[in-house]
Parts: C-alpha cells; sequence; structure tokens
C-alpha cells in the first residue's frame, strides 16, 4: 500500500500547494480520496495512472475537495474506459456529478456506481471487496463530512509446504482449500486440519483518511490501529480558537488522535496558506506523537518500504521561486537587469593596496575621539535603516484574505 499526497493545501491553493487530494495505490489499483482542482495532473506528475482509478471518496462539499471531480470524469471518458468506477460521498453527490455531465453533454461509456451517505448514519461501508474494505464515519465539521478508513482484510497465513507434503497434500485445490480454512481429506479417508498446516491469518494493512473536523471520537474510531494516519493540521495550536470556529484541526489535535487510536505513523496535512513554513505545524505534532510526517505532494509513503519503493516514480518538482529569481532550496539563476551593476573580478596588485590603504586610515579615524562627545544609539541605526525587526516565519501574504480559512 501506497500513500501518494497529491493536494496538501486548505481552502485556496498557493505557489506550490494544490488542493486537497490523496491518491492511495494497492496492487495496481488507484483509490482517490477527494478531488480537488488539478487533481489528475497531480496523479500524471506523480506517476500514477488515470485509468487505474477503482474508487473516489469525497469527504465533504467544500468546494477545495471535490472541484477537480468532473474533469477527472470527462478525461476518463476521453480515455475509452469501460470498466465501473465507484464514487462514495454524502448525500447530493449523486445530482451533482451526473447534472454536470449532462450539462456538458459527456456520454459517459463506464458506469458510475454511486454510495450517497445520510447525514444522521454512524458507521458504513461503502465499499466491501473480497480483500479489502473502506469505512465511513461521520466527522465534526461546520458542514456534514465524512472520514475514511481503508482496511485490507486479514490475509491467510502462510502454508507448511513440507509438513504438508509429508502428509500426503500434492494437489493445488488442497492447498487452497486448506489456505481458505478448510479441512482436507484424502483418499485413505485422513483428514488434514488446515490449523495443522497453515499458520495464524496476517493483519492486513490500514490507511485513514480524516480532514475537515474538530477533535471527535469518530476519528479515533477511524484511525484505531491504523498504518498511517492521514489527518488535518489547518492550524496551530496558537489558534485553536479560529480551528474550532471554522469546524478545524490545529496540528495538537492530530496529535492527539494519533495517540489515542495508537496509530504506527502520523501524516498531517491540509495546511493553511498562512504558514509558509509548515515545519512549525510539524514541530507542535511532534511535541506530542512520534513519529509524525509532513505530506509532501507528490512524495510516497510506504507500509513496506523494502518491497514497494520505486513502484511510483515522480515525474515533476515543484519549487517556489522567490522573488530575486532564485529557487529556495537551490541555487540562484543569476539574472541581469538594466539598473543592476556588472561585477568584476577584482585585481591583485595595486588595488589590493589601495583597498588596505583605505582600511587602515577608517581604523585610525574610529580610534579619534568625536568632537561633539556624542556616541551614536541603537535609534540613530534604526532611524537610518540599517536594521530591520525580524521577520516572522511564517508571514501573510499580501493576496490572500486569511479570515475565509
Amino acid at each position: 500500500m501506497i500513500i501518494v499526497p497529491l493536494g496538501v493545501a486548505s481552502a485556496t491553493p498557493t505557489a506550490v500547494r494544490h488542493l486537497p487530494s490523496v491518491a492511495l495505490w494497492r496492487e495496481g489499483d488507484v483509490h482517490l480520496f477527494d478531488c480537488g482542482e488539478n487533481a489528475q495532473m497531480r496523479m500524471l506528475q506523480a506517476g500514477l495512472k488515470r485509468s487505474k482509478i477503482e474508487n473516489i471518496l469525497i469527504s465533504h462539499f467544500d468546494v477545495d475537495h471535490f472541484s477537480g471531480l468532473i474533469g477527472l470524469l470527462s478525461t476518463l471518458q476521453l480515455q475509452r474506459r469501460e470498466k465501473p468506477i465507484t464514487i462514495a460521498g454524502p448525500k447530493g453527490i449523486k445530482q451533482y456529478v451526473e447534472w454536470n455531465i449532462e450539462f456538458a453533454k459527456i456520454n459517459l461509456n463506464f458506469e458510475i456506481k454511486f454510495v450517497e451517505v445520510e447525514e444522521d448514519f454512524e458507521s458504513e461501508r461503502v465499499v466491501d471487496q473480497e480483500e479489502y474494505y473502506i469505512e465511513a464515519r461521520p466527522l465534526n465539521h461546520t458542514s456534514f463530512c465524512i472520514g475514511y478508513r481503508f482496511q485490507e482484510k486479514d490475509r491467510p497465513g502462510k502454508v507448511d509446504a513440507e509438513k504438508a507434503e509429508s502428509l500426503g497434500i500434492t494437489e493445488d485445490e488442497q492447498y487452497k482449500a486448506l489456505k481458505a480454512g478448510d479441512d482436507v481429506e484424502l483418499e485413505d479417508g485422513t483428514i488434514i486440519k488446515s490449523y495443522d498446516i497453515v499458520g495464524h491469518p496476517r493483519p492486513g494493512d490500514s490507511f485513514a483518511y480524516i480532514t475537515d473536523t474538530r477533535y471527535c471520537p469518530n476519528a479515533v474510531k477511524l484511525a484505531m490501529n491504523t498504518n498511517i494516519l492521514y489527518h488535518e493540521a489547518t492550524f496551530s495550536e496558537s489558534l485553536a480558537e479560529k480551528a474550532a470556529e471554522t469546524g478545524h484541526s490545529t496540528s495538537a489535535d492530530a496529535a492527539r488522535v494519533a495517540n489515542e487510536a495508537q496509530t504506527k505513523l502520523l501524516v498531517i496535512a491540509h495546511f493553511s496558506a498562512r504558514y509558509t513554513n509548515p515545519f512549525v505545524l510539524l514541530r507542535e505534532a511532534r511535541a506530542k506523537f512520534f513519529p509524525a510526517w509532513l505530506a509532501t505532494e507528490l512524495r510516497p509513503i510506504y507500509t513496506n518500504p523494502a518491497q514497494e519503493k520505486g513502484i511510483v516514480k515522480q515525474r515533476v518538482y515543484i519549487k517556489e521561486v522567490d522573488d530575486k529569481g532564485g529557487s529556495k532550496g537551490g541555487p540562484r539563476k543569476k539574472s541581469r537587469d538594466k539598473g543592476d551593476k556588472k561585477r568584476f573580478r577584482k585585481r591583485k596588485g595595486s588595488s589590493d593596496r589601495k583597498s588596505r590603504s583605505r582600511d587602515d586610515s577608517s581604523r585610525r579615524r574610529k580610534r579619534r575621539p568625536d568632537n561633539q562627545g556624542h556616541r551614536k544609539s541603537k535609534d540613530d541605526n534604526n532611524d537610518q535603516g540599517s536594521s530591520r525587526p525580524p521577520k516572522h516565519i511564517t508571514p501573510r501574504t499580501p493576496f490572500d484574505n486569511f479570515d475565509r480559512f
């Protein structure tokens, strides 16, 4: 099982963060949790095939969580998809999809199986397959919101082939029956018990997707003993009141759920645009739970790195470019505008001697007492603009209205 964050932004995208969406890869199939704007493009960039999508799970009807759905379905139609697809979400998702498909005059060649969930439900398996199921529970947001748990069903234990052969088991059908938990009768009437040959069942991997919610017991139930808990951390603890007001979680809330659910790994995401440095949120989460990671777009998270590493390969890398033409975390590009001064290498010889003589004269001037007996103060320096107040680690950008999220 491989988890690939496609978008980790909250409410509005930024230059380097996209709207919420998470892809779960398992045995070649893809399960999409939320489908924010540009989710299908992010799948391409992550190295995931859109044709492999089996299920799309929508958490709620805030636009940032489903705005990419119709475009994705249109692309699947253009790719001549024929295999059915399941879309689960709050009641109304069927009406929304069908109205948009009809309005755009898209004639789908594949069937959409809708699973709609009523607001007053307690728990429901929205998808139930032979090897896995997806459980849904209501969360605590300002509007009806659903959290999901992807759970692999327990796998049969390993067969002791040598012992089975010594007892007379030779046919493949007999092995399959024993592995399924059935006893096998040999030709001479001997009954071979399954538990004598097959080891204990192996628990399946699990993943919980919890977003847009205040702390609530259902979040803990969905995340109980999971391999990976993907939990929103929209705000830091200093904005706990705003988080409660808007129906979101802080990084400390995410850590609390991880502790109570005893998950193996906490991954926080859904960051407000005010946090240009999300490590502020990670530091708070790790203070209360470890291991905790930041969700990084297109960077895979493995449940079994030894076997899964390299299956999903990222195709692009996005870097934030600063106002000087450089990229954060990498070398800056050299650019010359009309007003820039050309830089030349200093020559050895006379120029060096001249610079040393200027330095000596400046040192002598510093030793002389001030004629007026006035000593410069810090206020004088501030008046001249020589020092600036320290820049906050997560400054607000001038083009966002942060009261909206």
